[in-house]
């Protein structure tokens, strides 16, 4: 036995309909923002902040890096 059961509503029935919030208003922020960085450009701090958002790890690691390559170089064993 084949039951097909087709729903014709929009996304935002079924979001209203599943009880799921409406992330419209966010979702026009986050366009104004990219609007904003493409008009004006990326600046170094906010290459920066992104880059410690997405890879926490290779932040710290690259300091970790840093600093082991620092103490071989001047000879301290620290």
């Amino acid at each position: 036995m084949k039951i097909n059961i087709d729903i014709d509503c929009t996304p935002e029935e079924a979001r209203t309909f599943l009880g799921l919030p409406d992330l419209s208003p966010l979702h026009r922020v986050y366009l104004e923002r990219m609007e904003q960085l493409v008009k004006e450009g990326v600046s170094a701090a906010d290459i920066e902040k992104m880059m410690r958002q997405w890879m926490p790890m290779m932040t710290e690691g690259f300091d970790q890096w840093q600093k082991a390559l620092w103490s071989a170089a001047t000879g301290n064993k620290s």
